[in-house]
């Protein structure tokens, strides 16, 4: 009886055990890879450097523009035309003259590449266009936080900088794993709970729950 009590315990854990589609790419800022601790089931997994480093995020480079990203666009020697402007709903960027411009998607760059030929196309001869983000769009927080909701986006920003925002872990938080959903991406994928746990400006961070 004894033995058979002990094999129903080792099939009914065996059946809990929950695998994960850990990402390859980017497996947190250590370069580590990832930890599964969901529902008390833990799963090493072999290290590979990832795209992130050091905990500190640089989205000024390859930023791609999105929904809530507040820019400043200067047109020299044109203050008429320069300010401070809000990427819509729409990804949209309305500015003088030109009108409404898409800008979601696209880097500072080809921004202002855009912007610069809109500018030609019949309103001036040689414009020269500078743009740069003020405020990144928000980033999300949900699950086992105190308070969870949408939070400015600050530089460097970590997942244990979220969740503090957030107002701490609840009792029942899995404080091991992270899932994290990049802007623009479908579907979340967990990383280690770390201090150098990157979040960047547009993400959905969710906070599991543990069993144990």
């Amino acid at each position: 009886m004894r033995i058979l009590v002990i094999l129903a315990g080792f099939f009914l854990l065996t059946a809990c055990a929950t695998n994960y589609d850990w990402p390859e790419d980017e497996q947190g800022a250590d370069g580590g890879a990832a930890i599964g601790v969901e529902k008390g089931v833990e799963k090493d997994m072999t290290t590979e450097a990832g795209n992130d480093h050091a905990g500190v995020v640089d989205v000024t480079e390859d930023y791609r523009l999105g929904s809530g990203d507040k820019l400043r666009i200067i047109v020299f020697d044109e203050p008429s035309l320069s300010g401070e402007f809000l990427v819509d709903g729409t990804g949209a960027v309305s500015l003088p003259l030109i009108g409404e411009i898409e800008a979601s998607g696209k880097t500072v760059r080809e921004l202002q590449r855009d912007i610069e030929l809109a500018l030609k196309d019949g309103y001036l001869n040689d414009p020269k266009v500078s743009a740069e983000v003020l405020n990144f769009r928000p980033f999300y927080i949900l699950g086992e936080v105190n308070a969870p909701g949408t939070y400015p986006y600050t530089d460097g920003l970590t997942v244990l900088n979220a969740v503090a925002t957030a107002g701490g872990f609840t009792y029942r938080a899995n404080e091991r794993v992270v899932y994290i959903r990049r802007a623009g991406e479908l579907k979340e994928r967990p990383y280690k709970m770390t201090s150098s746990t990157p979040v960047r400006p547009g993400d959905t961070v969710r906070i599991g729950e543990r069993i144990f």
